[in-house]
């Protein structure tokens, strides 16, 4: 439904438009810029400074405290070479174990406030998230598909939550024991410091190495799994008419090109950061062999003693562990980046606001519809609607009928505010609520899934919509009555329960405008009598169009109006167009014929 109730918007249209947004067609949803990325980063952690601070504070106190160690090895060297006995080794020793236990503490607290904070920033983002793609205009979700989002939702979402929690506190304390480690080389002594920065140019020559690949790769990587995903879903959602028609070994051979080419990009991931570690390991070489060459030379001119070069050494290769993960964590950072803007591309989309040329009627036409103009085309030159003139006065139920892809669910969509016209005006008077064939149950108890279309409604008044549809029997009939949990993972409804709980929504959501596409289509012969009973009922006192699948609803409806080729080639009642020998008196006879044939058991 839309406006105040939405009910399966989100769904692939059928029928009137099937292939025209799918393959390489698709216009994916947006990526933001890296710039537009920081941004986001900064004003989720606008409202979180003081955790920042303690955070990282309190890491940076955990690693100065830590550096402690090797001057103290130093000591015990020095000590060791001066011959001095066991007995002077008791006090660096036990300082050893001081700057064990209170390092240890200190970085269990500040890695728990860097991880809370993470976790923070990451439900606030995935909250603003959801928020935003629930107010996602529908049309450009659909001309997306589902793959796209989906990946987004999942995939992207799950590598910066494994960012969040293990690269982000381990980047914060590698940068920092960097940081503070070269300056504890700066106090031994500015020449130890000077060999060990040799190593840097490599590093830095091997990062910017590395990012200039690992930017575009990562999100090459990311695109090529959400079409991967989009080409499995439109094959496994379409899986009946790919084996009716036959077209099974074109389809896996589209899966397989998707899948191929996520393989490929995946391995050349790969391969960059087998050398990037290479490019690493010449780094430490050569950073090790300078300050050890130059300890050599400072101790043999007396300017250090074999303590304090022996504590650069051990300085220098307890940076091993710091710089190695600050740069291997580049490649979780370039992933989690990669994700991260397609998250905030979605979240920075405009939401769905009101259409412009879907204006809202004045008080005394309350629940009239009227379409003026109306052309729409899911691609530029292919034209689905034609110059559509439609008019519902209010409380009037209209069928809408016509061939397969003659625009019946375009027009009903257009009318529900899923789908913007490309020209002309649709006028509604109040909300629209919309039913369709393809329902969605949400995972969790009966009565939540209800509640969904009206939050303050107590449980009278949700056996009451559900009583009006005739699923209040069923319904108390389930294991656990309306606390019954169902959807994914609970109790299986049928096609005919599923269709009815959304006519009790439709109910609860009490719009004055409703549509049904072909929302009793689904059920099969055995629900569909019991489906149009509890439809007729749902739309009681409302102004309604319905995109009839079977002609018994066309015929009860108050009008009819024929679609043909995108255009509105008929309307009246039933009687008035079977005697006019038209198109609708051809439909109806063919479906005639076709019920003789094979007559519906009920």
């Amino acid at each position: 439904m839309t406006g105040d109730a939405t009910e399966n918007v989100t769904e692939s249209v059928t029928g009137d438009v099937t292939g025209d947004a799918t393959g390489d067609e698709r216009a994916l949803l947006p990526v933001a810029t890296p710039a537009r990325t920081r941004a986001a980063v900064r004003e989720l952690l606008a409202g979180h400074r003081g955790l920042a601070l303690a955070g990282f504070g309190t890491v940076a106190a955990a690693t100065a405290v830590g550096l402690l160690t090797q001057p103290l090895l130093g000591r015990i060297v020095d000590l060791v070479a001066d011959g001095r006995g066991a007995g002077a080794l008791t006090q660096p020793v036990l300082l050893l174990a001081v700057v064990a236990v209170v390092q240890g503490l200190a970085t269990a607290l500040g890695l728990s406030l860097v991880s809370r904070l993470g976790e923070t920033l990451l439900a606030e983002l995935r909250e603003r998230f959801v928020a935003h793609a629930l107010r996602l205009p529908l049309g450009r979700v659909e001309r997306a598909g589902a793959g796209d989002l989906t990946s987004r939702v999942t995939g992207d979402i799950v590598i910066v939550a494994q960012a969040v929690r293990n690269a982000l506190p381990e980047l914060a304390r590698s940068l920092l024991a960097i940081v503070l480690t070269l300056a504890a080389l700066a106090v031994l002594d500015w020449r130890l410091l000077v060999a060990a920065l040799l190593a840097v140019p490599i590093q830095a020559h091997t990062a910017r190495w590395y990012l200039r690949r690992a930017v575009p790769l990562y999100a090459e990587q990311r695109v090529a799994v959400g079409a991967q995903q989009q080409q499995m879903l439109d094959t496994i959602g379409g899986a009946g008419t790919v084996r009716a028609f036959r077209l099974d070994e074109r389809h896996l051979e589209r899966v397989a090109e998707r899948s191929g080419a996520a393989v490929r990009v995946t391995l050349r991931g790969v391969r960059l950061v087998l050398r990037f570690y290479a490019r690493l390991h010449l780094a430490e070489y050569v950073g090790l062999a300078a300050v050890l060459v130059a300890g050599f030379l400072l101790v043999r001119q007396g300017s250090v003693t074999i303590g304090t070069a022996t504590a650069a050494a051990l300085y220098f290769h307890s940076l091993f562990t710091p710089v190695n993960a600050a740069l291997a964590l580049m490649d979780d950072a370039q992933s989690a980046g990669a994700g991260l803007a397609r998250l905030v591309g979605v979240a920075d989309l405009p939401p769905d606001e009101p259409d412009p040329d879907r204006a809202a009627e004045g008080p005394g036409t309350a629940g009239g519809v009227t379409v003026t103009g109306l052309d729409f085309a899911y691609q530029r030159g292919r034209p689905v609607l034609r110059g559509v003139d439609l008019a519902l006065e209010p409380g009037e139920r209209v069928a809408l009928v016509g061939a397969s892809g003659a625009g019946k669910t375009t027009l009903a969509r257009l009318i529900a505010g899923i789908h913007r016209p490309t020209s002309g005006e649709i006028n509604v008077a109040g909300p629209v609520g919309l039913v369709s064939q393809e329902v969605h149950v949400f995972a969790g108890p009966l009565a939540e899934d209800l509640l969904l279309a009206r939050p303050d409604a107590d449980p009278e008044r949700l056996r009451a919509a559900l009583r009006h549809v005739g699923a209040l029997d069923w319904a108390e009939a389930l294991p656990d009555g309306l606390d019954t949990v169902v959807g994914e993972g609970g109790h299986r409804l049928t096609a005919t329960q599923a269709q009815q709980l959304a006519l009790a929504r439709l109910v609860l959501a009490d719009p004055p405008v409703a549509v049904l596409d072909e929302a009793t289509a689904e059920a099969g012969s055995a629900g569909a009598r019991e489906l149009e009973r509890a439809a007729e009922r749902a739309l009681d006192g409302r102004t309604a169009l319905v995109v009839a699948h079977r002609l018994t609803q066309a015929r009860a409806a108050d009008r009819i109006v024929v679609l043909d080729g995108g255009r509105v080639v008929e309307s009246g009642s039933h009687d008035e167009l079977c005697a006019l020998g038209g198109r609708y008196a051809e439909l109806w006879e063919t479906w005639s014929r076709t019920r003789l044939a094979a007559p519906d058991p009920h």
